[in-house]
């Protein structure tokens, strides 16, 4: 009786995976796309650019006063060292908090750097660029107006924009950041607008000085609120971390509510600082949701908030002073 034939059996064919075959599986990483036009522009961090303009209005106002000629050249040219400067540390952080993985996990908008969109390298340079041009400028300031002991000035501005997170001890990780934001964003800032027009100092810019670099601390503390856990986390010692949230309201609403008791105090010489209160209402509103936010982010509308009220109160103080 013959043997039952046997089929040959054929290996099965391997089924080809579904998807796109380059897509890393398991717990591969997946890789980042470059970033974009958006994200340069979302890491130049825009919404703080109105910090920049709140000092060269109230400082370009108390010029007025000495000077009744507006000198729009040199106003024009220190808003344009201030913006620069501005992004070129907002760059600066970028590269620098993604470097120490301080960025790693965020709740703000995302970071070039810290989110491998971007080469640190490359982040460096622009950041970089950013203080080049601000010198460039600042020089040219300079030369027109003869005051060069104020190249000085511009380098210690431009040195503490870079250690404000960078180098290996940095201040802004040592709850010092409030402190050089109310100094450079507020007093010179201010006081360096009005010099360079008039030469001169009279007491309503140092009182212009002293609301601008207020309302800057505040937006810095509704930053550093919103990223506490992280901070901690981190190593990063803000003064949030420091002092702990409650007292970083208390805080931040003595920062919003100063300037304008400053601004009443104006209005019994300038009136028209009693429209400042006006302003008041969008301090207000920040402070509401510095008190009652249930999730980081929802800080970040208390930050944008305080910024549109910083020069919101600085246009409305020019008003006064040159009105």
């Amino acid at each position: 009786m013959a043997a039952p034939s046997r089929k040959r059996s054929t290996p099965a064919k391997k089924r080809r995976p579904r998807g796109n075959p380059q897509k890393p599986v398991g717990g591969a990483p997946q890789a980042v796309a470059p970033a974009t036009a958006r994200d340069w522009i979302a890491a130049a961090r825009i919404r703080t650019l109105p910090l920049a303009i709140t000092p060269v209005l109230i400082g370009t106002g108390a010029a007025t006063l000495v000077d009744e000629q507006l000198h729009w050249v040199i106003a024009l040219a220190c808003l344009a060292v201030a913006f620069a400067l501005q992004i070129g540390v907002n760059y600066a952080n970028d590269y620098s908090d993604g470097i120490r993985g301080t960025d790693d996990v965020r709740v703000g908008p995302g970071r070039l750097t810290g989110g491998k969109k971007a080469k640190p390298r490359t982040v460096l340079i622009v950041a970089l660029a950013f203080f080049a041009l601000a010198a460039l400028i600042g020089l040219a300031l300079v030369i027109r107006t003869g005051q060069w002991w104020l190249l000085l000035v511009g380098a210690v501005c431009i040195v503490a924009a870079w250690f404000y997170t960078g180098g290996k001890r940095p201040y802004g990780y040592n709850a010092m950041g409030e402190l050089f934001v109310f100094v450079f964003f507020g007093l010179v800032a201010t006081l360096g607008t009005t010099w360079l027009q008039v030469r001169s100092l009279p007491q309503e810019a140092w009182f212009g000085a002293v609301a601008a670099g207020l309302l800057a601390c505040a937006v810095l503390l509704a930053n550093n609120l919103r990223d506490i856990d992280q901070d901690r986390l981190a190593g990063k010692r803000t003064l949030s971390v420091l002092i702990g949230r409650r007292a970083t309201q208390v805080l931040f609403t003595v920062f919003v509510l100063v300037p304008f008791g400053i601004a009443v105090f104006l209005a019994l010489v300038y009136p028209i600082a009693w429209l400042t209160l006006v302003a008041l209402l969008g301090g207000l509103a920040a402070i509401l949701i510095v008190w009652t936010y249930r999730t980081p982010r929802e800080l970040i509308t208390a930050l944008q908030v305080t910024s549109f009220t910083s020069v919101a109160y600085g246009a409305l103080l020019f008003w006064a002073f040159a009105g």
